[in-house]
């Protein structure tokens, strides 16, 4: 009587890692609410026992606690307490000012930096739909500043119509920046990863060769930084002149209802999610998977100029080095956490403006808390969010190769049966 021995389990293959890969990146873009929720959660709390951790207070009473342990917990709550405080109070409310002006100044403050965050949160969110990492949102916000800052401070035009053609500017610096990687990415089939990688590193060392020349900074001015906008190109002022909130936060919530119609209720907007969740079906749909995707970085490119208007046109009102900060970074995460649809990147990106504006308070109490606590506390949410996808996805991977290895002894069974 032959027996057949059980098939033995081969290794996973190059495509199954892909393929597993793929399914990782899908669900880190589209976390579950629940995920999101926990991640910003323990986060927070992470962060302030980081501040507890490094307080000289309490460090010093964790000496002679046995001694004392009053003296610790005291210590400990004051650390602990003075960071959520010091959030509050930074991007919410700060009921320590003796006037109301004063005191909703925060909650005004966390809008006003929300501006960039929630425009270039947006142009990731779309790249994320088409299945692309446009990790070049930062590059594209760099040429924003460059273009809508030099038609703002170099023409002469009426008041509304400059700030009309500033913007154009600025979403053209952007779109044009990532024309780039678009075409490479259509035609070439290049990785958009390494292309708007690459583009990054030549906006920075552009725009300070611009920088450097006369046209920019122009009579008194020096090099690294250009001439100031003309007021007629700036964003007006929407609570007066007691508050920084502009018009760029309309301009921000208007361009979310805008991708939020262009992805859900226009034909581009149901071929661009076509080609994020199946490429080859919409090839086979008769959709041109290759346009899609070059405008697609265009457009995300346009939409990271856009948020170039918030520093530029908004609060800044002049070209520098530093201008961009780490908006197209940080977008990454925003994206992340809004789990790429407009509702979620606007509510993220004032989430993120709030512990922007939270930090400066940090730094600026009596616990002198450090700023780069903000950057460490969004590091831990996208570690989180990660990490908890990561466990699921394996989870559910070990469940379906005991259900594969289950029918697999059924089948052997069921041969020797036969057999015999």
């Amino acid at each position: 009587m032959s027996t057949q021995a059980p098939p033995a389990v081969s290794a996973p293959s190059e495509k199954q890692a892909r393929s597993w890969a793929s399914t990782f990146i899908k669900r880190c873009i589209s976390p579950s609410t629940t995920t999101v929720a926990m991640a910003v959660i323990v986060a927070l709390f992470l962060g302030a026992l980081i501040v507890v951790f490094f307080d000289e207070k309490v460090q010093h009473t964790v000496g002679y606690f046995f001694a004392r342990p009053s003296d610790f917990f005291s210590a400990f709550g004051n650390a602990c307490g003075g960071f959520f405080l010091s959030l509050i109070r930074g991007a919410i409310f700060d009921w320590t000012q003796p006037t109301i002006e004063g005191a909703f100044r925060p909650l005004t403050e966390t809008m006003t930096r929300s501006v960039p965050l929630i425009i270039a949160g947006l142009a990731i969110a779309v790249s994320f739909t088409a299945g692309l990492f446009n990790i070049g949102v930062q590059g594209q916000l760099m040429m924003g500043a460059v273009l809508g800052g030099f038609v703002g401070f170099s023409w002469d035009l009426p008041p509304v119509l400059h700030l009309i053609v500033a913007m154009i500017g600025a979403v053209l610096g952007g779109g044009l920046w990532g024309l780039v990687p678009g075409i490479l990415r259509a035609k070439l089939h290049a990785n958009e990863v390494i292309v708007t990688i690459m583009m990054n590193s030549i906006a920075v060392y552009l725009m300070q060769y611009l920088l450097a020349q006369k046209v920019f900074y122009g009579e008194g001015g020096y090099p690294s930084l250009s001439q100031r906008v003309h007021p007629t190109a700036t964003y007006p002022l929407i609570l007066g002149s007691s508050f920084r909130l502009h018009f760029g936060f309309i301009v921000a919530i208007a361009a979310a209802i805008f991708v939020w119609w262009l992805l859900k209720r226009s034909t581009f907007g149901f071929e661009l999610r076509a080609a994020g969740a199946n490429p080859e079906a919409a090839r086979t749909a008769g959709m041109n998977v290759s346009r899609i995707l070059m405008m697609t970085l265009i457009l995300s490119g346009a939409l990271a100029g856009l948020a170039a208007t918030g520093p530029i046109l908004g609060t800044e009102k002049a070209i520098s080095g530093s201008v961009a900060g780490s908006y197209g970074f940080d977008a990454i995460t925003v994206a992340l956490l809004g789990k790429s649809s407009p509702l979620g990147v606007v509510l993220a990106g004032l989430l993120f403006g709030g512990l922007a504006a939270g930090g400066a308070v940090m730094q600026a109490s009596s616990a002198q808390i450090p700023v780069d606590i903000v950057q460490i506390t969004q590091a831990i949410i996208v570690l989180l969010i990660a990490a908890s996808e990561a466990i699921r996805l394996r989870r559910e991977k070990k469940a379906a190769d005991r259900v594969s290895s289950a029918q697999a002894s059924q089948r052997t069974s069921a041969t020797k049966g036969a057999q015999a």
